[in-house]
């Protein structure tokens, strides 16, 4: 078996390298694309195994990523799928370094994030592409000899020969030419003394473990041009959670402790403290529940139905579409939200994709549209919010469109993230930012609603105690520290 040496380094005269590519990471990042994107890397960021990289003076955030990297043997352009694999010479282990410190700076095309000297180490042993099976191979990555990346190309959301063929469609591939083919989760940041370790594998040949040191740099930036800047939302991007980053849960997480808060409350005291801050549109109307007894609270991921074109069906409505992939992106504890249109004349979701919703986690799905396969959709522990049964399937009245973005549902608009409650007297969506004080005034409302239903219970009159008035108040004052037995009125 061969080994990356200079000469492999030197005959790359660019490389490519694809976003998002292995389900786990899709599932981390919260999104799953319809197609591949990718971005280009110089290839004076490539580097043999056992070299340092630097992690720039001033910045905080050297993120790795363990990869599969394509080595291109022969000229691709404008190939099939069919014929793209025999383009491969061989696949070795790559590390996706870069820098989020400067994601901000290059609109999304990561030439200073990730193009820095170094920045692409590969190797140390070649893989012959017409020795393995492209859906057979195994990349593992070690962080100080922890292993914290293990995933096979198995399920992959746009496999090798995919990815070449797309790439030759616009741009020739030439001999020696890279591709950096996405990470699985478990990709984090790494600091100046760490060595990094990635290796791919199948059946019993392997590259060897690509060995990359970290440093740090101590040239600072010219005072001119872009410099590093980070913020929490990088901190979690780059370390994979906020947990990870050691960051706070901070508004718009919902922690267990809130959770467990929000549960404990009715939504009609929800709907009320919303009132109060000025919020009175934030209820999904009009649907009903396959399981009412069930209260139901959750994050939203959402995905958005455009009505039916059968030109743009043609293109939209196939294959992994947007519809399958949310369902298939859904994470433990989530609620997919569905923008239907109030469209009732067809199915929006049945019972194979509720049932897969439900095996991975989702705590509900929303939808005010229709919903196929009625009975067996109803038989799953999962609770489902719909308009209506409907026989139809999904291509009669919608397009499944996009993923993740601001929709509207039953009259109410939802965002990624936003916090649902739901059970059997409504939904309302709670902007996260404000919902720690807003079930800490629910929690209080609720306390001071039992010692007036008590007093109501034992007799007195509505007038004064329902609001309290201040001699009420005092009453119920003495009643919360338990100094009071609850009788009489309170002008006794």
């Amino acid at each position: 078996m061969e080994n990356v040496n200079g000469d492999t380094l030197a005959a790359a005269r660019k490389v490519v390298a694809v976003h998002i590519n292995y389900p786990s990471r899709a599932a981390q990042r919260g999104r799953t694309p319809a197609q591949p994107s990718y971005f280009l890397k110089p290839s004076s960021s490539l580097a043999l195994s056992g070299s340092t990289v630097e992690r720039p003076a001033g910045c905080e955030l050297l993120g790795y990523e363990g990869e599969i990297a394509l080595v291109i043997g022969k000229s691709a352009r404008r190939v099939g799928i069919d014929d793209a694999w025999s383009h491969v010479a061989a696949v070795t282990a790559s590390n996706d370094l870069g820098v989020y410190d400067l994601r901000y700076a290059d609109k999304g095309s990561n030439l200073r994030s990730k193009g820095g000297d170094g920045f692409t180490p590969v190797g140390p042993g070649l893989i012959p592409a017409d020795a393995v099976d492209p859906a057979n191979l195994r990349i593992r990555t070690w962080h100080n000899g922890e292993l914290v990346q293990d995933d096979t190309t198995g399920d992959l959301l746009f496999p090798f020969a995919r990815l070449v063929a797309d790439l030759s469609q616009l741009l020739t591939l030439e001999e020696g030419d890279i591709i950096l083919t996405g990470t699985p989760a478990g990709a984090s940041v790494a600091k100046p003394g760490d060595v990094l370790e990635v290796e791919v594998s199948a059946g019993g040949l392997t590259t060897g473990r690509l060995v990359t040191r970290v440093e740090a740099g101590t040239t600072p930036f010219a005072d001119f041009g872009a410099g590093p800047k980070v913020d929490d939302l990088q901190r979690e991007e780059a370390y994979g959670s906020r947990a990870a980053a050691g960051l706070p849960a901070g508004a718009g997480v919902l922690t267990p402790e809130l959770k467990a808060k929000l549960e404990s409350v009715a939504t009609a005291t929800l709907s009320s403290q919303l009132r109060k801050r000025g919020l009175n549109n934030v209820s999904i109307d009009g649907l009903q529940a396959t399981r009412p007894d069930r209260r139901v609270v959750g994050l939203a991921r959402t995905l958005r139905y455009v009505p039916n074109r059968e030109d743009l069906f043609t293109t939209h409505g196939g294959g992994f579409n947007a519809q399958k992939r949310a369902i298939d992106s859904v994470n433990e504890g989530e609620i997919l939200v569905m923008e239907a249109r109030g469209e009732k004349g067809t199915g929006t979701v049945g019972d194979i994709l509720a049932l897969r919703a439900q095996v991975r986690g989702a705590a509900a799905i929303i939808t005010d549209g229709g919903v196929r396969d009625y009975t067996a959709v109803a038989g799953l522990e999962m609770p489902t919010y719909f308009a209506n049964p409907h026989p139809a399937v999904l291509g009669r009245r919608h397009i499944p469109w996009d993923t993740d973005i601001t929709i509207a549902c039953g009259g109410a608009t939802v965002q990624p993230g936003d916090i649902i409650v739901a059970d059997s007297d409504g939904i309302l969506v709670v902007p996260p930012a404000i919902a720690e004080e807003l079930v800490d005034d629910c929690i209080a409302q609720e306390q001071e609603e039992t010692f007036i239903f008590e007093m109501v219970k034992q007799g007195n009159s509505v007038d004064g105690l329902y609001p309290m008035n201040a001699a009420w108040q005092a009453r119920y004052k003495e009643w919360k520290a338990g100094n009071m037995a609850p009788v009489g009125s309170a002008d006794d």
